[in-house]
C-alpha cells in the first residue's frame, strides 16, 4: 500500500518564496522599529520603520515576478505572500500609525478595523482570484484596492514626522468625544480600509 508522501517545506520552498520571506523580515523589522521609538523616543526609528514598508513592496513585486519567470507558483507560495503582506501592509502601517500618536481608543478601533479590513482583502483574492483570472495563471484586475496600497498611508506618516507633527502636535489635532480622543488623521486609515473591501475593479498592470 502507498502511502502519501508527508509534506516538506524544504522541497516546496521555491526562489520566490525566499522574496516572499524578505517581505515578512521587512514587516517585522518595521515593528521592531516602532517598538523601539516608543521606548526611546528617537525619531530615527520611526524613520527606519516607514523605510521597511517600500522595501517590502520591492520583495513582494519581486517574489510574483520570479515565480512567473521560473513558472513555479504553490499552494503555500500564495500563503505565504498572504500572511507577509498582512504583516507589512497591514499590521506594520497601523503600528507606525500608533507610534505617530494615534493612540487614543477611536484612533484603534480604526487601526484595527484597517487591518481587520486588510486580512479580509487578502482572504478574499484567496478565494476568488482563479476566477478573476479567467482560467489562466494571472489576475487580470484587482477587486478592491491592494492591500500595498497603504504604502500612501506611510508616507503621508513619514512627511508627518519629517515636519515634527507627533504626538500632540499631530496634523489636525484631536477630538475628545465620550471622554475618549480621536485624531481626524486615522480616517485615512477607515479610507484605506473601506476601499480594501470594496467591490470597484483596479487593472492589474
Amino acid at each position: 500500500m502507498n502511502r502519501p508522501k508527508p509534506f516538506s517545506m524544504i522541497r516546496e520552498f521555491h526562489l520566490a518564496d525566499w522574496f516572499t520571506l524578505g517581505n515578512a523580515f521587512c514587516g517585522v523589522g518595521s515593528l521592531f522599529s516602532v517598538m523601539t521609538y516608543l521606548q526611546t523616543r528617537e525619531v530615527m526609528h520611526l524613520f527606519y520603520a516607514c523605510a521597511l514598508i517600500p522595501a517590502a513592496l520591492v520583495f513582494d513585486v519581486l517574489d510574483g515576478r520570479i515565480a512567473r519567470w521560473r513558472q513555479q507558483s504553490s499552494a503555500m507560495g500564495r500563503e505565504l505572500d498572504s500572511l507577509a503582506d498582512i504583516i507589512s501592509f497591514g499590521v506594520a502601517p497601523a503600528a507606525i500609525a500608533y507610534g505617530c500618536g494615534m493612540q487614543g481608543l477611536y484612533d484603534r478601533v480604526v487601526l484595527v478595523f484597517f487591518v481587520a479590513c486588510g486580512v479580509s482583502r487578502l482572504a478574499r483574492f484567496n478565494i476568488t482570484a482563479e476566477k478573476l483570472s479567467d482560467g489562466g495563471d494571472k489576475v487580470k484586475f484587482f477587486e478592491g484596492t491592494p492591500i500595498p496600497t497603504s504604502l500612501a498611508l506611510v508616507l503621508v506618516l513619514w512627511v508627518a514626522a519629517a515636519q515634527g507633527a507627533l504626538g500632540d502636535q499631530l496634523w489636525f489635532g484631536k477630538l475628545e468625544i465620550g471622554g475618549f480622543f480621536l485624531h481626524p488623521l486615522v480616517l485615512l486609515f477607515a479610507l484605506s480600509g473601506s476601499l480594501m473591501v470594496s467591490r470597484i475593479r483596479i487593472p492589474k498592470l
